[in-house]
């Protein structure tokens, strides 16, 4: 009888240390085989930021940019925000910043070439969330900033649409704490988008929600 590989269990449940804060999730996380999805990645990408994080900003995954340098939001999406957050009038160097996922999926069209994002899928998703449990529960953050429909359903069920509720005040119990959560776009979407200032006004105004809310 074969004996079944750790990802075949699809749950980082036994990576997580019990101890240790941020550092010690860190370096746990960096050997994570809960799921599939680090046989193809270069690396985990964990969240950064301070443990006493006023703000907790949870994305969907890493992106390309991200895999090769083990940090969240450095790439073109991750720059945006950062000016997104700066005009809302956040500190993006006063939030903990973090993925609902925290290796790269990806697909290519030809070997060799690009490497190009595929979603998570809502198991993966799930074999994940003990790590973004274990995050909340050492930072406790005030507020939690949804970006992107898929941070949205890992929090809060698969039946979440950013659409409906963007820009919004939620209160809702997650992982056993009450929280308060702002949902907004991903900001990959607003560099996607076809009328790109017109999306990043809308996530500016969602943005300048959670920046009320934690003045």
């Amino acid at each position: 009888m074969a004996v079944k590989a750790p990802e075949d269990g699809y749950t980082a449940e036994p990576f997580v240390p019990e101890r240790g804060g941020l550092p010690a999730l860190r370096r746990a996380a960096a050997g994570c085989r809960g799921c599939p999805l680090h046989r193809d990645a270069t690396r985990t990408v964990f969240g950064v930021g301070d443990a006493d994080a006023r703000v907790m900003l949870v994305g969907e995954q890493p992106g390309d940019q991200e895999d090769r340098q083990g940090r969240p939001f450095v790439g073109p999406a991750g720059k945006l925000l950062d000016r997104a957050l700066a005009e809302a009038g956040i500190d993006p160097g006063e939030a903990y910043v973090t993925n609902a996922v925290k290796h790269f999926k990806f697909t290519r069209a030809e070997p060799g070439k690009r490497r190009i994002h595929k979603a998570p899928t809502l198991r993966e998703m799930t074999a994940c969330a003990p790590w973004l449990a274990a995050e909340l529960a050492v930072v406790e953050p005030e507020l939690i900033v949804l970006l992107g429909a898929s941070a949205g359903k890992a929090l809060l069920g698969s039946s979440f649409r950013v659409t409906q509720v963007r820009g919004t005040v939620l209160e809702e119990e997650i992982h056993g704490r009450r929280e308060r959560l702002v949902p907004t776009v991903h900001p990959s979407s607003v560099l996607r988008a076809d009328d790109r200032e017109s999306a990043y006004d809308g996530l500016l105004s969602d943005l300048k929600v959670a920046a009320r809310l934690l003045a």
